[in-house]
């Protein structure tokens, strides 16, 4: 670490800062000039309610985008009644069963559930009183029960994750697990459930269900051959797949999304609708995006197994590791570097061969050691902000982590770290990246109160 003795002719020569600053004083972090988020309309912060519409792909065949991460709702219009896929999530999927009902949607034959995340489940309520039976694949229940037993855990993870109170501020991560409907959501019991493929008749419409493990174990595809389209659910949206989820998931394996993206290829659909996001239509429109992100998948799969093969640690391969021009498919919502990790992890665990990773004791067990060393929290503060005017961002808060473990009441730290979380907000593109990085601002915010 540089001594912070010498940093006033660093800032001086640097060009984001116009004037020395005397030895011993906090450098002032200035605006770091980035590109702001750039979110799909399906993933922006914007109310879930409102400014709903009906899109219409083919006779028969309507939805309503979801807004602000809630699924779209889908319907199928046959002579049995609509057959509904996905819901939406409380209070998004009220909305957009009202919305259906004024449009002429007065019976449900169908709620098929692409799989068991709240964002899908949380209008079910609603269209069994149309007289909806709900389908779901066999492994449903089982995933509810996975999400049920970690509910505190969940709760708070979603609520840093997603941000939905306020239109993106910062939520209290001791937010309750579920309230109001959204408590309903987790007690679903399917009428339907099948193991590798189930044909449905409504009115003479055949709806084939296919099992297409991704996003979740329980995750299925439905197909509509008549239209020839496939409803995919979350194995398919605007952004590099969310591998690896921020708040927390079980190891959503590489290869399950390879074979289920080729499932959808086999059926040369000519309509694709994913559960966010609009339709993709033209069979060879479906088949290009869906090439391009089965091979963006195959090839971080590979490099990352290649790296491992070769002896390179997980932290390399995060920052090594980027698609080729022509497989960009986007990170607004999963990151190719959280995938990495996932990958990684999902085959070899956490252990990094470290020997220090065995035991009990963490990197905080020695900050106050460190902060020491440093020559103390101002030290510490002054270096992060220094970080901050040469555009190291990450690197600042990295070492606001170390300095609070150090000395955890440090508001010269604290400034620090706020500092280096709103440069990371303003620089951020990825919804899930930016939900963290809301969370901890509000935190660090707090800590300076």
């Amino acid at each position: 670490m540089r001594k912070i003795a010498g940093f006033a002719g660093l800032l001086a020569a640097c060009a984001c800062q116009s004037a020395p600053i005397a030895t011993g004083q906090t450098p002032q972090a200035q605006p770091v000039q980035m590109q702001g988020p750039q979110l799909p309309a399906s993933m922006d912060f914007a109310d879930p309610t409102q400014n709903l519409e009906i899109t219409t792909v083919a006779p028969g065949l309507r939805y309503v985008l979801g807004r602000n991460v809630s699924s779209n709702t889908i319907v199928l219009d046959t002579p049995a009644g609509a057959v509904i896929i996905d819901t939406s999530r409380p209070p998004a999927s009220k909305a957009h069963f009202d919305l259906l009902q004024s449009a002429g949607v007065g019976k449900a034959a169908y709620v098929i559930l692409t799989h068991g995340h709240g964002d899908h489940t949380g209008g079910v309520v609603h269209w069994r009183t149309m007289g909806a039976k709900v389908v779901a694949h066999e492994s449903f229940r089982e995933f509810l029960g996975y999400q049920r037993m970690l509910a505190g855990f969940f709760g708070r993870r979603n609520a840093a994750q997603f941000q939905f109170a306020g239109g993106g501020g910062a939520v209290a991560a001791a937010a309750p697990a579920q309230q109001g409907p959204a408590a309903n959501v987790l007690g679903i019991v399917p009428d339907i459930t099948f193991r590798d493929t189930l044909d449905l008749d409504a009115g003479g419409v055949k709806v084939q269900l296919i099992h297409t493990p991704g996003e979740t174990p329980d995750h299925l595809t439905a197909w509509v051959p008549s239209l020839k389209a496939a409803f995919v659910g979350d194995n398919f949206y605007e952004s590099f797949p969310n591998m690896y989820t921020l708040r927390g998931t079980r190891p959503r394996w590489p290869m399950d999304y390879i074979t289920s993206l080729n499932k959808v290829l086999a059926l040369e659909p000519e309509i694709v609708i994913p559960s966010h996001g609009p339709a993709i239509v033209g069979k060879e429109n479906v088949r290009a995006q869906f090439t391009k992100m089965r091979d963006a998948i195959v090839h971080v799969h590979d490099a990352v197994l290649k790296g491992m093969n070769d002896g390179k640690d997980v932290h390399t391969l995060m920052a090594e590791i980027k698609l080729p021009p022509a497989l960009d498919v986007g990170e607004g919502y999963g990151k190719i570097s959280w995938s990495v990790r996932g990958i990684y992890e999902g085959y070899a665990g956490w252990f990094t061969g470290d020997p220090a990773a065995m035991f009990p004791q963490g990197r905080d067990s020695v900050s106050d050691s460190l902060v020491k060393l440093a020559g103390g929290p101002k030290a510490i503060a002054d270096e992060a902000m220094l970080l901050i005017v040469q555009g190291k961002l990450v690197e600042a808060l990295h070492l606001t982590s170390i300095g609070l473990e150090g000395a955890p009441g440090d508001k010269d730290v604290k400034r620090a770290r706020v500092a280096a979380f709103e440069a990371l907000v303003q620089a951020s593109t990825n919804r899930n990246e930016l939900g963290w990085l809301n969370q901890g601002l509000a935190e660090a915010r707090k800590g300076l109160q």
